[in-house]
């Protein structure tokens, strides 16, 4: 029967896009989101430990940069179910030859794609349409001891966004910018 998903490589070391295949008939669709025997090399030992769901009202509203330090680095996948986003990482990996890099994507329900986040990105995205929700899996626990998260409006990271910020957390807004001293995080 085949691959029910394509893994799609990235200029990045480790990050991937997942697209799926679909199949269509009368009744609607099905596609596969994840399995772990298909996604073995890139999984490794890993396993999914939490997966978490998102809802944003209105279009324009911004989440992020998260990450986690370690030893709660984690890989995540992101899957936009319903409406689209512009999904967004970048690369805060010590050493890194894409060190401070962003990768930006749609993701939409209509595209039903999916990006695989290795350890050591800070992930973020902009909602492109109202009533936009997320399925995040993540192979660690949330720690609250080990988070971090970079400021979207960091003039260093120059994220271009498609549309005005019309939404953005308190916690989100107050993060620091980074100055040259910032050499990335340990994986």
């Amino acid at each position: 029967m085949g691959s029910k998903l394509k893994i799609c490589s990235t200029r990045f070391t480790g990050l991937f896009l997942l697209v799926p295949h679909t199949l269509s008939d009368e009744r609607g669709a099905f596609s596969r989101v994840f399995c772990m025997e298909e996604l073995s090399p890139l999984m490794q030992e890993k396993r999914i430990e939490q997966i978490n769901h998102s809802f944003n009202s209105k279009k324009g509203t911004v989440r992020g940069m998260h990450f986690q330090y370690a030893p709660d680095c984690e890989v995540k996948m992101v899957k936009c179910m319903r409406g689209s986003v512009l999904d967004i990482v970048i690369d805060i990996r010590k050493n890194s030859e894409t060190f401070l890099e962003s990768f930006s994507i749609e993701l939409s329900a209509k595209n039903q794609n999916m990006l695989f986040i290795p350890e050591g990105f800070a992930h973020g995205f902009q909602t492109l349409e109202d009533d936009t929700e997320l399925l995040y899996l993540h192979t660690k626990l949330y720690s609250p001891k080990n988070e971090g998260a970079l400021n979207v409006t960091d003039p260093l990271l120059d994220i271009n966004f498609p549309l005005d910020i019309i939404s953005l957390s308190s916690r989100d807004k107050e993060h620091k910018f980074l100055d040259k001293n910032f050499k990335g995080i340990e994986v």
